[in-house]
């Protein structure tokens, strides 16, 4: 039976009305224990506790949407299952995870943690921008804090590696009123990333990086499903080098679509990379203020 949640040390099942989880009736209130022959449908909460129908895997629900659930077990272990009649256990009964009618109380949220502006049409885009150093780090942004820049008008591009950033630095002509934020992977004291970093420093442009070898990094393990993310020898190029620690037979691009699509919100993320987006932001909307 299921009696763990990843964020508590209590045991039980279920989810009390006043935000316990382990509430002692876990079909209390206005769920109903099936008919015979007739399996339950529960409604899908956060931090709701089931266990799959096989017995394998037992977790708290950290997501969903139409078609799958998310499930965190008490180590940080994530698992998407399907939403498919009576998939999971609840108090060793077989129930149907359903999504729920209500809506959510409270703004919505976007997936950087931001409130959410509805119906908002995109700003005409700023002469400010955000550089990044690949593909995958774009689309990294892109898939968290893609509302927020739009909002804002903020355009993220990329350089195809930093090695190109004094010739982009010098070709974009910052200014009070055109400021250049850059977010560098492997940013660390000593780096060839430093060193560039350096060579472009202005009050009109911030660099600014996280410490890890690959973007791939800045996403939690747990997210993807894994412990750790392997440790690769020099000389070995990393993302091969991961996908080979792992067992994989996957091309980079294939494990991308994978790891990116694990993203779901800022919560998936290390704050390494979370804290460096925000102030790259922060920097390129902050207002222009005239000096006397």
């Amino acid at each position: 039976m299921c009696i763990h949640s990843p964020n508590s040390s209590e045991t039980g099942s279920g989810r009390r009305p006043n935000g316990d989880r382990y509430g002692g009736d876990v079909l209390a209130g206005d769920w109903r224990r099936p008919r015979k022959g007739r399996v339950a449908e529960v409604p899908i909460e956060r931090d709701l506790v089931v266990e799959s129908a096989d017995e394998r895997f037992c977790g708290a629900v950290v997501d969903w949407d139409k078609t799958t659930v998310t499930l965190e077990d008490r180590h940080g272990g994530r698992r998407v299952f399907d939403l498919t009649p009576a998939a999971f256990l609840v108090d060793g009964e077989p129930v149907t995870l359903v999504r729920p009618a209500a809506a959510p109380r409270g703004p919505a949220r976007s997936a950087s943690g931001s409130i959410a502006v509805q119906h908002a049409r995109s700003q005409v885009a700023k002469e400010s921008r955000i550089y990044v150093e690949g593909v995958h780090d774009a689309e990294l942004v892109e898939q968290v804090w893609g509302h927020d820049l739009r909002v804002e008008g903020v355009v993220v591009e990329y350089l195809e590696g930093v090695d190109h950033l004094p010739e982009v630095v010098r070709d974009f002509a910052p200014g009070p009123r055109r400021r250049l934020g850059v977010l560098v992977d492997h940013l660390v004291p000593g780096s060839k990333e430093s060193r560039i970093a350096a060579e472009v420093a202005s009050p009109h442009v911030l660099v600014t990086g996280h410490p890890f070898v690959d973007v791939w990094q800045a996403v939690k393990p747990s997210a993807v499903g894994i412990d750790a993310w392997p440790q690769v020898p020099r000389g070995v190029p990393w993302k091969e080098g991961v996908l080979r620690a792992l067992g994989s037979r996957e091309e980079p691009g294939e494990a991308w679509r994978r790891i990116l699509g694990s993203v779901r919100s800022y919560a998936d993320l290390e704050p390494e990379l979370l804290g460096r987006v925000e102030e790259l932001i922060d920097f390129v909307t902050a207002p222009y203020v005239v000096e006397d």
